[in-house]
This record gives structure tokens, sequence and C-alpha cells, in this order.
């Protein structure tokens, strides 16, 4: 298939979906090789962000979704009487901080970072779609472990997590400081 055809007929598919598609579902409906999909979707992506169209190629994760330019969205808004998403608290953040690069992550492991209760943010996140159950760890009690969700990625405007920015991250297998200067003085 020409790459041009192999553009627009990419357009149409993520048009009608509206929500992402794999990248390997797209080569299977095309008959080409995924590598084909991706050098097609790329070129039409930068294609509709170069010329400042109303709408707007993502890669998210191993798939494309078609959305609107977040530069119209005030006219979306105004034009099918949606609301903003809502808002997230502060604790919700901060949760939902901790799944992200620790995932997949604990209730348990969200409070000890946190040092408060967390069932409440970690609710409230999976009824928005930020993350989602991701099994269970192999331990007593089988704790249920969380991950992110591609609506997290959409959210927050990245393709992949590796786009979210370094951290130093707490290492587990050491003390905290609060409890090595309690052994300390215990």
């Amino acid at each position: 298939m020409e790459q041009t055809e192999l553009e627009r007929a990419i357009e149409a598919i993520l048009f009608a979906a509206g929500e992402r598609v794999e990248i390997s579902r797209l080569a299977m409906a095309l008959e080409t090789d995924e590598n084909e999909i991706i050098r097609a979707a790329d070129t039409l992506a930068d294609r509709l962000s170069f010329e400042r169209r109303g709408i707007r190629i993502l890669k998210l994760d191993r798939g494309y979704q078609m959305v609107s330019s977040g530069e119209m969205a005030d006219f979306v808004t105004r034009a099918l009487e949606t609301r903003k998403p809502p808002k997230l608290s502060s604790s919700q953040l901060e949760a939902l901080t901790i799944i992200a690069y620790y995932q997949p992550a604990t209730k348990a492991m969200v409070e000890q970072i946190r040092g408060v209760d967390s069932s409440y943010s970690i609710s409230a996140l999976l009824n928005k779609k930020l993350i989602e159950e991701a099994g269970r760890l192999n331990v007593p009690g089988r704790p249920i472990q969380y991950k992110t969700t591609p609506d997290f990625l959409r959210t927050f405007g990245l393709s992949t997590l590796e786009e979210l920015p370094a951290i130093e991250k707490v290492d587990f297998g050491e003390p905290l400081p609060e409890e090595q200067q309690a052994s300390e003085e215990g």
C-alpha cells in the first residue's frame, strides 16, 4: 500500500474507532508490518501538528488515538457542553504519583510513602480510570497491585511512562531515615 493511502486509511480507522487502536491491529487490518504503520502514523501526526489542525494523532504506549487539539479545547467544550475533567486533590495526586513511578504498587506501599491512609485516594483514582488493578502480590494477604492506565497517559499528555520526569525513588530494601534514627536511639 502506498504511503499516502496508508496514512489515509489510518486516519479513517482512528477517527471511526474513537479510542486507542493497537499498532498490531492496524498492521493486521491494513496488511502491512508494524514499522510501516508507525512510520505512516507518525508522519500523519507530524503533519496534523505542523498544520495546527483541529485534530491530532497521539501515540499511546503501543497504539494510536485521534484526539482534538488542545488549542481547540474551549471551542469543543462550549460546542458539546462537556464539563472539564475533575481536578485531582493533592492526596490523589500524591497517590497517583507513587503508583506511576513504582508500579505495580500496593495500597500499603502508597501509605508507607505518604504516611497516611490512602484508601479514599486510590478509590477515587480507580473511579476516574487513572489507575487499574494489576493482579495481586504473592505475599500473605495477597494485596492488590495497581498500575496506571492509558487514560493516565492521555490525561497527562504522555506517550509512555518513560516520559515521566526522573525522581529519586525510595529504596524499600533499606530502612527509611526515620526508622534508622529510631533504631539508633532505641
